[in-house]
């Protein structure tokens, strides 16, 4: 049966239910995206735990570098004042040591020149200069000083410097023969090598 303008007499109630349809499936969006965002919030909740959970570990495992480095840097502080100190009290030893024996060879210098003062005898002069050097050549020893050979030696240029050169067939070439200025060395190191005339082929 037709109506009024060919209008559907249930067309009215199609369109209520289909609003409430409607009005439904927005509820039911609205409550996913309110789902869909609480669990967003969760999970952004979750990952800035765990952010801070690292965080706190990397602060207390950088706490704990830190004060080692710091400790160590302490350490080694005093290892090198300890250094410093102990150098500086074996070299200030060292010098007390040599100037204690230095200044027994200037008293008997002293007493040398008093006994020398009235006397004109060349032999008591050399007497005394021959045992005042002795005694110097002894306190210099006891501090470690050696003279280097170089007399009929073989020329070694770590030792000796060679100042002349004689050409001869009376020595072996590259041989010392003759010492113009003694060397000397502290154990294995060369205060000052000797000068020397070495032989060459004649």
């Amino acid at each position: 049966m037709k109506h009024k303008h060919g209008l559907n007499p249930f067309r009215n109630d199609d369109l209520e239910n289909n609003e409430e349809t409607k009005e439904t499936e927005e509820v039911k969006e609205n409550k996913e995206d309110e789902n869909v965002s609480e669990n967003t919030e969760e999970i952004k909740d979750e990952e800035n735990s765990e952010s801070d959970k690292r965080y706190e570990v990397l602060k207390d495992n950088y706490d704990k570098l830190n004060s080692q480095y710091m400790r160590l840097a302490a350490d080694f502080e005093n290892f090198r004042k300890r250094q410093e100190s102990e150098k500086e009290n074996l070299l200030r030893f060292g010098l007390e040591n040599a100037l204690s024996k230095m200044i027994e060879v200037l008293d008997n210098f002293e007493r040398a020149e008093k006994a020398l003062e009235n006397t004109e005898d060349y032999t008591k002069y050399k007497e005394s200069f021959e045992l005042l050097h002795k005694q110097v050549i002894d306190s210099l020893a006891k501090l470690g000083l050696e003279p280097i050979n170089a007399q009929g030696q073989e020329f070694d240029p770590n030792l000796h410097e060679a100042v002349m050169q004689t050409p001869t067939s009376e020595h072996q070439e590259n041989t010392v023969i003759a010492e113009l200025q003694k060397g000397y060395k502290l154990g294995e190191k060369v205060l000052r090598p000797s000068m020397v005339n070495v032989a060459t082929e004649g």
